[in-house]
This record gives C-alpha cells, structure tokens and sequence, in this order.
C-alpha cells in the first residue's frame, strides 16, 4: 500500500506541473504580443481591443486572466502549442494551417490585408505636379538656356543688326524674346543675323530648335508623371518588384510568398514599421487595422494605406487543441455580444459600432 500511494502522489505530482500556469495560482494566463490598437502596453499596464475582450470574457467565467507578454507572434503561438499557457490573444488570426495544431474561439474581430506607403494621395494635385521642384528645374533651366542664347545673339550682333543695337540695361528681354521666337518657329522670319558669327550662331540654333523643344517637352511630361509613377502601387500585383515588408510567419508572408512575390520578413511589427520609416521599403501588406491605427496615431506624415481589402481574415482567440475552455469562451463571446461589451469595445478601438 505505501509503495502505491508513493506512485500516486508521482502521478500527481507530474499531472499538476503540466497543468497551465492558470491551475495553479486559480488565473487564466493568455499570451499576447505588441500589436496596437488589439494588443500593446500603455502606461505599464497591457491595453487594447484583444486586451479588454479578454478580460471581459474572464469576468463573465468567473476569472481572473493575466497576461504574459513576448516578442514574438511565432513564440506565442508556440506557447499554446504547448499548453504552457492557457491561449494566446491579439491578432490572431484563424487559418487551415494553424487549425492543424491549435485550437480556436469563435471569431472575434473581421479583419484583411492592406497596403501601406510612402504616399498621401494616389493621385497627385494639378497644382502638387506644377510646383513639383524637378518640374521648375526644368522650366527655369530652359528659360535660363534661352536666355544666355539671346545675349550672346546680342554681344554678336549689336552692332550689325538694328534690333540689337541697344544697351545692355535695355538688351536682356528683347534679346531673350528673340531667342524663344527662334525656337517656337524653328526660323527666323525677321531679325536675321548679319555677321558671320552671328548668322552661324543662328544656324546653329535653327537646326537644334527640334531636338531642344523635344528635349524640354519630354523633361516636362517625365516630371509630371514622376508622381504618378510613384502611386503606382494599387494592387498586390503592383508590388512585385518593389521592396515589400511584413512581419516573419504571418498570414501576409504566406499571401505574399503564394504569389511568388518577393519580401522581407520581420521578427516584430516595430522592426517592421521602423524599417519602413527608415526608407527600406516601399510598400508593407499587414493587417488593415492594425496599419490603419499606425497611420492615424504615429506614422510619418505622407503615410497612408490604401481602401482596398487584399484577402479577408478573421482574428480569433488561439487555444491548444482540446482546450476545455472552448466552449465556456464561445458561450461568453456570445453574451458579450447580446449584452452589447462587444459593441461598445470595438467603439471603443475603433471608432465604429461594428
């Protein structure tokens, strides 16, 4: 008999150190990661939409819930994978693949994929393009080329041709009106140069008006469409090519990687917006709330993210498989949502009784 109570007090024993850390102290424990506006710490407390839900749901079990907070979405995920925590919350999101090895609540939040950039509008003003600094390059830059081309006609033929035959104070629009005229009409119809220089000078001219005009008008045309070729990105397949990032072992990294688009991956979302703010770049694909908020709370000015929905998601509670707290969580989203916790949370985040 003592031998058998020795072996049970081991049974026990062993049973009681893989129970999850909730059994133990009487709270539910839930991974999180950094990911605002569903998860992210402010003022040393955890905060957020995923954050608030939760603890919604533990008081509606008659619990306590306390977070454990870690670095990465991977190791989170891994940590209810191994039942050492009691689930995970943020922005998980629900898919074939981790239904393999997890299990999950009922979904709490719609959510997709969007694009983010370096840009305010998708298409530039008329006036943005006009005052555009490559656009007065130009057009200053040719004036001024128009400009020298008179006076020099002038130092040439001051003293040949009556139009010329003014002081240099009176010289300068005269002589530049000539010149514009020379190139606008690729001739000279009237004030023909009368010295040999003057009139090779003028040749010169006429016969490189063509190539001149031509040069200036594509300089112009490539520095009003610059912008345009900027915002160029207004769909997935507009990012191949382009440097694109989002966050290591994502749902956006398995879209991406599924439609042969290259990418870089990130350990953590602040790794990601850091190297975005940094100009490595281009474009982000992530989740549409979780961007949206970057823009509107702390983002670069000249960042947006674009209308569109990429793929839909659903963000779930992740929980290890044959979790017994399924269903007493699907029972308490339920009446969360019936009692209006639901509602008054995502006005609460996001702005919207959704």
């Amino acid at each position: 008999m003592p031998g058998t109570i020795r072996k049970l007090r081991a049974i026990l024993a062993v049973l009681f150190v893989a129970l999850p850390a909730s059994a133990q102290d009487g709270a539910l424990v839930f991974a999180t990661v950094e990911r605002p506006p569903f998860s992210f710490t402010q003022n040393g407390r955890d905060a957020g939409f995923s954050i608030d839900l939760m603890r919604a749901i533990a008081a509606d079990l008659g619990q306590e819930v306390r977070f454990r907070r870690v670095a990465g979405f991977g190791e989170m995920l891994d940590l209810v994978e191994r039942a050492e925590v009691d689930g995970a919350i943020a922005n998980i999101s629900i898919t074939s693949e981790r239904e393999q090895r997890l299990d999950f609540s009922q979904p709490i939040f719609k959510s997709g994929l969007k694009i983010m950039l370096h840009e305010v509008d998708a298409a530039p003003s008329v006036l943005a393009m006009i005052l555009s600094r490559r656009l007065l390059v130009v057009v200053f830059g040719g004036l001024g080329v128009l400009a020298a081309a008179g006076m020099l006609m002038w130092v040439l033929e001051r003293k040949r041709q009556p139009y010329f035959d003014r002081p240099l104070s009176q010289a300068f629009f005269p002589s530049f009106w000539w010149a514009l005229n020379l190139v606008v009409n690729g001739g000279f119809e009237e004030r023909m140069p009368r010295s040999i220089p003057g009139r090779l000078f003028g040749v010169t001219l006429v016969v490189s008006s063509l190539f001149v005009v031509s040069v200036f008008v594509a300089n112009i045309t490539a520095a009003l469409t610059v912008d345009a070729i900027r915002s160029s990105i207004t769909s997935i397949n507009d990012l191949d090519g382009k440097r694109v990032g989002t966050t290591a072992g994502s749902t956006a990294a398995s879209y991406l990687a599924a439609r042969d688009i290259g990418f870089n991956g990130y350990e953590s979302f602040e790794a990601l917006v850091e190297a975005f703010e940094e100009g490595e770049l281009d474009a982000v694909l992530f989740d549409g709330p979780i961007l949206d908020y970057y823009v509107a709370t702390r983002a670069p000015a000249g960042t947006r993210t674009l209308d569109r929905i990429f793929r839909s998601e659903d963000f779930g509670i992740a929980l290890p498989e044959g979790s017994p707290l399924r269903e007493p969580i699907n029972r308490s989203l339920l009446r969360l949502r019936e009692d209006g916790t639901y509602r008054r949370l995502i006005t609460r985040w996001f702005g919207t009784a959704g």
